[in-house]
């Protein structure tokens, strides 16, 4: 047998094998193993992912197991997740098919791209790095999962990402990645580098594209300004616009309702190609998280880690109840969702951890809140 033909048989038997071994939990199993690893609140959210999720792996077993026609199939799914920061997109994604699932599963930041040609990474490379996770093997990369980051950033008109030499790039409004992109939702075959580089001359692959999940996420900042103030025009009818009733243009933890994101001419006119959203088999809504539901992460999640952190090197770490409240009304007011929650006590934490780490003793330290600030006593 030719060495190339054995290698191929070889990544084919690997393939089927790890297909066949693929976990599939039902899509409420899903959920409470979300719940089980940290994850909280995005009720609805999560349960669309779940069950996107068990679709997608039932639908690669029926193909490559089962044998069953991919046309007698359902495509596969694409899903636009908007929401404010710090609601839980990302981490949702990362945690569902990454742990849970453990398909090859890349994040990328969509905002260092640019159409083919000119500053900025070739969209190409995207599926590059899901070869990557894939332990470069294209099969394995063929049913896996890429996630959009930062997707809002690519409409016409919004992206303010600065290349090296941006002066010389025409694609400055980000309808040249989004021209790129159409034909990877789509399922199509696609020219993949095997290195992240610039060169036309590297070593590339064929890859498919008809079983690879997209989901992309964003904040849309602004978007729902736009679907409110298209609303009241079509309302009046003669282009004006009711005053005052448009929200804070600045907020930013802000939810989306499904009218919102369900029409495409919203997008549109907050700068994304119609026919790129219609890529989308649904677009998900993150709500801004509440209050319960961050000091629920706060108390699992980071007081946690950070706890066994001050154990490890000898303290014992004590938080009173009202510093986490006001640690949450910050997070609140700052609008930074559950992202700001780690950064507050992190900060807090600062000094004591600056002077106390590597060095011996211990001790206990007590984080206090005093005339509404934060105190942190060591004895």
């Amino acid at each position: 047998m030719e060495p190339n033909r054995k290698v191929r048989k070889q990544g084919l038997e690997h393939f089927i094998k790890f297909v066949r071994e693929l976990a599939c939990p039902s899509p409420q199993a899903m959920y409470e193993t979300l719940h089980d690893l940290g994850y909280r609140g995005q009720d609805h959210a999560r349960r669309a992912l779940c069950l996107m999720a068990y679709r997608h792996v039932k639908r690669v077993k029926r193909i490559y197991i089962d044998g069953v026609d991919r046309n007698e199939l359902p495509k596969k799914s694409n899903f636009l997740c908007v929401g404010p920061t710090g609601s839980g997109k990302t981490f949702l994604v990362e945690t569902l098919f990454g742990k849970v699932l453990k398909l090859p599963t890349a994040l990328v930041d969509i905002t260092t791209y640019s159409e083919t040609g000119y500053v900025g990474q070739d969209p190409s490379t995207i599926l590059t790095r899901l070869l990557h996770t894939a332990d470069e093997n294209p099969m394995l990369a063929s049913i896996g999962i890429v996630c959009l980051d930062e997707f809002d950033k690519i409409a016409s008109g919004q992206n303010n990402a600065i290349f090296a030499g941006a002066g010389t790039t025409k694609d400055v409004t980000g309808m040249g990645v989004q021209r790129e992109l159409l034909k990877m939702l789509e399922s199509s075959d696609v020219v993949v580098p095997l290195d992240l580089t610039h060169s036309s001359y590297a070593d590339h692959v064929v890859m498919s594209t008809a079983d690879i999940a997209f989901i992309a996420a964003g904040a849309f900042s602004g978007f729902q300004q736009i679907a409110h103030r298209r609303a009241m025009r079509d309302a009046i009818g003669f282009g004006r616009e009711q005053e005052g009733s448009g929200g804070d243009v600045d907020a930013i933890a802000v939810d989306f309702t499904a009218d919102q994101v369900e029409n495409v001419a919203n997008f549109q006119a907050y700068g994304f190609l119609p026919e790129l959203v219609a890529r989308f088999t649904r677009v998900v809504p993150f709500k801004a998280l509440d209050a319960r539901t961050l000091k629920d992460i706060l108390t699992a999640d980071v007081v946690t880690r950070t706890t066994r952190e001050f154990k490890l090197e000898g303290f014992e770490l004590q938080i009173h109840e009202e510093v986490l409240d006001h640690i949450v009304q910050d997070a609140l007011v700052r609008e930074t969702g559950a992202r700001g929650l780690a950064s507050t006590l992190t900060r807090e934490l600062e000094e004591v951890a600056f002077g106390a780490f590597g060095v011996e003793g211990g001790g206990v330290v007590d984080v206090v809140l005093r005339d509404d600030e934060i105190v942190v006593d060591v004895r």
